[in-house]
């Protein structure tokens, strides 16, 4: 991350960027009015407010947090007060294997088959010691305003390059893509809607988030405590980890702030350890030196009476991370975005691990950022694979999904309207195995299809300004489909990019093929014993002429419904 802009703070990322150039159209998906033309400049923390809220004072620690259905530490009147569901989460109880049948729509489960394999049910995949969290950033949660996806805030405002009174105009708006529509809802629209989130979530087979601490005070504040409650609602086995943004923060008072973490803490959602420490892990926890930290830890446990493991998030892990041995449990880095950006990972491990600390790994999707004017190459879904592979083969301890929502960087996994459900349900698959030491078996075709809509090196027609640039150490751009297969015995896949078809084998297992991206839409099928066993469209148009720039890569899965 960098310093603060405009007086709000930039998204995550380790180097500063540079300039480049490119696009994205709008699009009209299930009946909802995308408008689509982006690029970005700086992040709306709060899109209802007209400034910065500083973090002078610590909250309210006072109140003890509920562990019942109706009392969830707001006042009358706060943002998502209202009484919540009363009545039993009906996935609290249920395998997370077996089709969480909660959420609206949205997604908050997953339909039966619509992974390759089966997934292990929750008890299975918490019976080791690995953990898989994602990085929650609350400025872009389902919702913003509960209205309808053709005219609420992310499509006015934030998918539009006039959005916010074209403040957004000179990068084709704040994003490129958004949370998939859900219904507008009676009473607590807030907390359902989290509840949804931590549903889809616990249905991939995360443990939880890491919760990303912008301020402590205001929306995003408000919006991480009730977090905690729609967490601790949903499933009392999926943790939320404090994670105090230190690019964001504005206090340099180490009471505030473990006033506040102490504050959250209390909550039954908050991580600990099985001895009951509280994990604390600061997002670029260089910001502050070793001596600030120790007196934040010191109040937490003289004042708060509360025991801490401090695991450490660092931009630059190797040039850190000893000088916060004496006072760590562990160790994490933000880590790069592109395939070819990994050799590191397996030295960052040994380190953590012959100075007896856990490691926590980042894995990623991608990361383009409009309003930064930089990109990274992830190679369609070559940086996912890398990164999980990494993660796996190297001995993490924990994972980090970078990131779970922060549609600023393009880097969710969460089901978005431009990717569905494609990228978390690839990750299922190398967190069940990273999770329980074997591969699952694959027992359904599937097929998964990924490209841009634009060319790399395409200029938008519109009246943007600051185009993307390449990201120093990324791999170089590149024009391409991928069809990521996973099949139960060999197959022909067939496949149409634009006007031309072509065809390959595939073996049984995972396959990666590239094709030649082209103008017009791609699709894929896998045909055995001339009948298709399963097929999928990419419904994005790629186009040589674009208004706007847009660099991330769209996806498909043939396990779900369009």
């Amino acid at each position: 991350m960098s310093a603060q802009r405009q007086g709000r703070p930039l998204s995550h990322r380790r180097r500063p960027g540079l300039r480049g150039g490119r696009m994205l159209l709008a699009a009209l998906v299930s009946g909802f009015l995308l408008v689509g033309v982006f690029a970005a400049t700086g992040i709306a923390w709060d899109p209802f407010s007209a400034g910065p809220r500083p973090d002078r004072s610590a909250p309210d620690i006072g109140a003890p947090w509920s562990t019942g259905p109706g009392d969830h530490g707001r006042s009358p009147g706060a943002p998502g007060s209202g009484a919540p569901d009363a009545s039993p989460d009906p996935a609290a109880s249920g395998s997370a294997g077996a089709g969480d049948a909660g959420g609206a729509a949205g997604g908050g489960g997953r339909p039966a088959g619509a992974l390759p394999f089966d997934l292990p049910d929750a008890t299975a995949l918490r019976a080791g010691k690995r953990l898989v969290f994602a990085h929650y950033f609350t400025p872009y949660p389902l919702s913003l305003d509960n209205a309808s996806a053709d005219g609420d805030y992310y499509t006015r405002n934030y998918l539009a390059p006039a959005g916010e009174s074209g403040k957004h105009e000179r990068y084709g708006g704040l994003l490129r893509d958004r949370p998939l529509p859900v219904t507008p809802q009676q009473g607590n629209w807030e907390l359902a809607n989290l509840r949804q989130e931590v549903r889809t979530a616990r249905a991939a087979g995360i443990d939880g988030f890491t919760l990303d601490l912008l301020s402590l005070s205001g929306p995003n504040w408000d919006r991480a405590n009730l977090l905690m409650e729609a967490a601790r609602s949903v499933d009392p086995d999926f943790k939320v980890m404090l994670m105090p943004d230190m690019t964001s923060l504005t206090t340099d008072d180490p009471a505030v702030l473990a006033a506040a973490l102490a504050a959250l803490g209390k909550a039954p959602a908050a991580h600990r350890l099985g001895d009951g420490r509280l994990v604390v892990s600061p997002f670029k926890a260089e910001e502050k030196d070793v001596a600030w930290w120790t007196r934040v830890l010191d109040l937490l446990k003289s004042k708060h009476g509360i025991r801490t493991a401090f695991v450490p998030l660092f931009l630059d892990f190797g040039a850190h991370g000893a000088r916060f041995a004496p006072i760590s449990y562990g160790f994490s880095e933000w880590g790069s975005r592109s395939y070819v950006g990994q050799d590191g990972a397996a030295g960052d491990v040994r380190r953590a691990h012959e100075a007896g600390k856990i490691w926590m790994q980042p894995v990623s999707v991608q990361d383009a950022r409009p309003n930064q004017g930089i990109y990274d190459e992830a190679g369609n879904t070559a940086t996912l694979r890398s990164t999980w592979t990494h993660a796996i083969d190297d001995g993490a301890d924990w994972v980090q999904l970078t990131t779970w929502n922060d549609y600023s960087e393009g880097s969710q996994f969460a089901p978005s309207l431009h990717n569905g459900h494609t990228y978390l349900d690839i990750s299922s698959y190398y967190l069940t195995r990273f999770k329980t030491g074997a591969w699952p078996e694959i027992v359904r075709d599937t097929l998964y299809l990924t490209s841009r809509t634009q060319f790399a090196a395409a200029d938008p027609t519109g009246t943007q300004s600051l185009v993307m640039s390449l990201r120093k150490g990324s791999a170089a751009p590149r024009d391409a489909v991928e069809v990521l297969s996973f099949l139960t015995a060999p197959a022909t896949v067939r496949t149409a990019t634009g006007g031309d078809a072509d065809a390959y084998e595939a073996p049984a297992g995972v396959r990666s093929h590239l094709l030649e991206l082209r103008s017009g839409t791609s699709s894929a099928r896998a045909v055995r014993d001339g009948a298709t066993s399963t097929a999928v469209e990419l419904p994005y148009p790629v186009d040589r002429e674009v208004a706007v720039q847009d660099l991330q890569y769209y996806g498909a899965t043939s396990g779900r419904a369009s």
